[in-house]
């Protein structure tokens, strides 16, 4: 599935079986929910905090789905192109990081 294909395939989700798109404030909210969800198996999953018995059964993909539904959601809300976008943050970042990190004695 290409980008573009998700972001109308969510779209068509939203409109035929979410009834319709929450506002863009509720959906940066939950966007902010996700991420948290996210972070914090993350920390468990990777760090030094030990899992709670409410983390358990939560998995790693199905988490960061989560997220990447809800950006999904306000790119399409907003007139966001996501694939445009990411082209064109390539773009920027080759530009700006073009040589740095390779020059960078702390990555080597």
């Amino acid at each position: 599935m290409t980008i573009e294909e998700a972001q109308q395939q969510v779209d068509n989700w939203i409109k035929t079986i979410g009834v319709r798109y929450f506002s863009e404030l509720t959906n940066l909210g939950i966007l902010m929910e996700e991420v948290g969800e996210l972070s914090r198996l993350m920390v468990r999953k990777y760090g030094e905090q030990s899992f709670k018995e409410s983390d358990k059964g939560k998995e790693l993909p199905d988490e960061m789905a989560d997220v990447l539904w809800v950006l999904i959601c306000l790119a399409n809300q907003t007139g966001v192109n996501l694939t445009e976008a990411l082209q064109k943050n390539f773009e920027k970042k080759n530009m700006r990081d073009g040589s740095r990190h390779l020059e960078n004695k702390k990555l080597r």
